[in-house]
């Protein structure tokens, strides 16, 4: 529960205290880069990090959970658990049944506190990594230079000690490392800031058994100035130089051999070539009235329709398909469990992990995507309205690494079985001996430990669901892309197909 901690937490969980019961050999770091594309990583931008790459292990198939947002992302690592169990379903969140009719800002831990008390402490409905370890008498401790949201979704019971630039912090942490500087983008120096957080009260094997560092960039300078930018590729060298500084202190300090680093990403980045926004769209089609009605309600890609015609919800999504701006479209499942959805030519909740039965829309829908090429120089774009983002099912935003290096893990070693942010939390309570809940998604990434050589690890087998769907001259072909491994269904990406036929 968010509601009944945050007073205190916004201000005592940022003091030092020590650690005697956390007596393990090896402690674990978690380093997330938000909006970090797999083609970034380079000797050119990010020699710290490929230097990493270079000599540890990754997994070249690893996948971001979707929607391919940083909230979704971060409570889904932190709970390895799917939003169809965790209940993060976006970046913003409704929730039909209730009194409330706001649409709530998962970036704001204001909002997030008030989304709790709706919901009765129900907010989150997953066990955390941070929960577990706590109750095994250890901790997690986070720092993050984003939102204050995306900082207490990494351990969402609001329990734990969090360094965030964007709360107030300890009179004795300021004391030690300054006052937090002013937001920019780039962000350099909130970067630099928490990071001397990390050094000062994270890598120490007498400190926390887990510390989780998230660095904004390179997503806000993306966001404001585009892939490839100057800012955005300034912004990129600026956290792999923090990064670089994390593995000096580890070295002088004698601890980077005792040490577990586990490195991915939220999602990945395209650039926005829309004209036209969803809000708009229905709108114009009259089926929304206006920009703040709530007879149509959009959170994100997610509409809540609260009209009385039983038939608006099949209008819509049969405009939605015959519109070559959008892509995927997900419906309530047709049946129970069915991977295929209600109305024609959309699949299921199920089909994306996504269905959390008492929060799910009438519609989910996702933008269309293409292989276009920016100025810079990157390729993929989506027709999202503004300047660059993510959000959607394209393989430029899927598409992520995972980077492992550490005594417990093989060095050198590539794996193109799928892994995806849900396996994290698993993968990291393997390390320390402790139970995984059965109510965890994810996995251990058991291919990367080094008491997996010579063992059979299995094979993955590559799914296509399809459905399709003429209205009037448009045949509308929904593809998505899925990679079964063990009993699991990740997602790789979707692609949407339209041609005209004849009546």
């Amino acid at each position: 529960m968010l509601t009944r901690v945050i007073a205190i937490t916004l201000v005592l969980f940022t003091s030092f205290h020590s650690y005697a019961n956390n007596s393990d050999t090896t402690r674990t770091l978690i380093v997330f880069f938000d909006g970090l594309r797999p083609d970034y990583i380079t000797p050119t931008l990010m020699p710290n990090l490929f230097g990493f790459s270079q000599k540890g292990s990754q997994s070249l198939t690893h996948r971001s959970i979707f929607p391919t947002v940083t909230r979704v992302n971060a409570t889904s690592y932190s709970t390895g658990s799917y939003p169809s169990t965790h209940g993060i379903l976006g970046n913003s969140i409704y929730f039909p049944g209730t009194n409330s009719t706001k649409v709530y800002n998962t970036g704001d831990i204001k909002d997030l506190c008030e989304a709790d008390s709706v919901l009765n402490g129900h907010l989150v409905s997953a066990v955390s990594l941070g929960d577990i370890l706590r109750a095994a008498g250890k901790e997690m401790v986070v720092f993050s230079s984003g939102s204050s949201g995306q900082a207490y979704l990494q351990n969402p019971s609001g329990k734990s000690r969090i360094f965030n630039t964007d709360l107030k912090q300890a009179d004795s942490v300021i004391a030690k490392l300054g006052p937090v500087p002013p937001a920019q983008k780039p962000n350099t120096l909130r970067h630099k800031w928490v990071t001397n957080a990390l050094i000062t009260y994270g890598i120490n094997l007498s400190g926390p058994l887990v510390s989780a560092i998230w660095f904004s960039d390179p997503d806000g300078a993306a966001h404001s100035d585009g892939i490839g930018s100057p800012a955005a590729i300034e912004s990129i060298k600026s956290v792999d130089s923090e990064f670089g500084r994390i593995l000096t202190s580890l070295h002088e300090t004698g601890q980077y051999e005792k040490y577990n680093i586990l490195i991915s990403t939220d999602h990945g980045f395209v650039t926005y070539i829309g004209k036209e926004s969803l809000a708009s769209f229905l709108i114009k089609k009259g089926f929304k009235e206006n920009a703040k009605s709530t007879d149509v309600v959009l959170a994100g890609g997610a509409i809540y329709i609260n009209k009385g015609d039983t038939s608006l919800k099949r209008k819509i999504v049969y405009s939605l398909q015959e519109s070559t701006i959008f892509g995927a479209i997900f419906t309530h499942p047709k049946s129970k469990n069915s991977l295929e959805g209600v109305i024609p030519g959309t699949l299921s909740y199920d089909a994306i992990n996504w269905n959390f039965v008492d929060r799910v829309p009438d519609i989910l829908v996702d933008m269309n995507w293409n292989d276009s090429v920016n100025s810079n120089g990157y390729k993929g774009s989506s027709y999202s309205v503004g300047v660059a983002g993510h959000g959607s099912l394209s393989p430029y935003e899927t598409n992520i690494r995972l980077l492992i290096s550490g005594p417990s893990f093989k060095q050198g070693f590539t794996s193109n079985l799928p892994t995806a942010n849900v396996d994290i939390a698993p993968t990291i309570l393997k390390l320390h001996g402790l139970e995984i809940p059965q109510s965890m998604d994810g996995r251990p990434v058991d291919e990367f430990y080094k008491s997996s050589r010579g063992a059979d690890l299995g094979k993955a087998k590559k799914q296509v669901l399809k459905v399709s769907n003429t209205i009037n001259e448009t045949q509308y072909t929904l593809k998505l892309y899925r990679i079964l491994y063990k009993d699991r269904a990740y997602i790789d990406y979707a692609e949407t197909i339209r041609k005209k036929v004849s009546k």
